[in-house]
């Protein structure tokens, strides 16, 4: 069942990330055709603004999939030096550790945009964008990587509890560095 939720995971997330690309693409093609109205004398305005929104949005819901693609930078000189009940300890408490840095961070995601939304605000800009429609697709990208922080957690702590230590390192190990520190 751990690899099932693990791999539906990834599926969600890996839709997430072709949407993420192509709302960054979409953003891109928006910031180089303001770049050549410019130079023709004329501009959409607020570029830099919406790809500021955009790049929020796009990392708040861009980290669990690099959760689960173990691209999160970690410093693990400890972790080489153990066996691999060591290491799933170390892996464990790393989980746990960004798990709940995670969920405080959307906790505290949530009284700005509800600040937002009871104050109607907007933007302090030309373009007065009403904050909420940003915060909300941001705030729930913080809410979506805490979700999928701890169910990761929860079924690679199951690995663990059933010794299955090669799964439980596939799921929340270090990606690609270890054989090179271990040869």
């Amino acid at each position: 069942m751990d690899s099932r939720l693990l791999n539906g995971l990834r599926r969600i997330n890996h839709g997430l990330a072709i949407l993420i690309g192509i709302v960054l693409l979409g953003c891109a093609t928006i910031v180089l055709l303001d770049i050549v109205l410019r130079q023709l004398g004329s501009s959409f305005g607020g570029t830099d603004e919406i790809s500021g929104y955009v790049m929020a949005i796009v990392t708040s819901w861009g980290m669990a999939y690099t959760l689960l693609e173990l691209g999160h930078v970690r410093i693990d000189f400890l972790r080489a030096t153990g066996g691999p009940k060591f290491r799933a300890v170390l892996d464990l408490l790393a989980m746990v550790i960004l798990a709940a840095t995670v969920s405080l961070i959307a906790i505290q995601s949530w009284p700005v945009l509800e600040r937002s939304l009871t104050n109607s605000s907007t933007a302090n800009t030309p373009l007065e964008t009403p904050l909420a429609l940003v915060q909300t697709p941001w705030f729930l990208g913080w809410v979506w990587f805490a979700i999928v922080s701890w169910l990761t957690f929860v079924s690679a702590l199951a690995m663990v509890m059933r010794g299955d230590y090669g799964r439980s390192e596939a799921a929340i190990g270090v990606f690609g560095e270890e054989e090179e520190v271990l040869k």
